[in-house]
């Protein structure tokens, strides 16, 4: 028995295939709009307190103090203690543990930055100067 290849040659080049785009597309929607209303979406890290400071796991750098400027900045209370005699050009230089573990709120229409800090941390280390360069 021979085979005709010739003739199933011709056969495949006649039967072009064709491929519906319109219900592939219906489906890939369909997914996608099943995936986006069963997914959950949540920031990695939700540990953001109330208090509008940004949580800090780690320090980008060697320094020890970090500078927080703030236009028209005239007063600086740590602890309820009165340390504006830091504040140099509208600035003051913050402890990283302080900025970390400790409260920092900050009234720019009053020109006032509050600080509290961790306990047992001493308020003369929480502040200091801001270095010039």
């Amino acid at each position: 028995m021979a085979l005709d290849v010739n003739k199933y040659r011709n056969k495949i080049r006649e039967n072009n295939p064709r491929f519906n785009m319109v219900p592939f597309i219906d489906v890939v929607f369909t997914i996608l709009i099943f995936l986006m209303v069963t997914s959950s979406f949540s920031a990695a890290d939700q540990t953001q307190s109330d208090s509008g400071k940004p949580q800090m796991s780690e320090s980008n750098g060697s320094s020890e103090y970090y500078l927080i400027p703030v236009a028209g900045l005239k007063k600086v209370t740590v602890n309820g203690q009165d340390m504006s005699s830091y504040i140099r050009n509208s600035a003051i230089a913050v402890h990283t543990n302080v900025i970390d573990y400790g409260e920092i709120t900050i009234r720019p229409k009053n020109g006032e930055i509050i600080i509290t800090t961790p306990p047992d941390f001493a308020i003369d280390k929480a502040v200091t100067i801001p270095s010039t360069g």
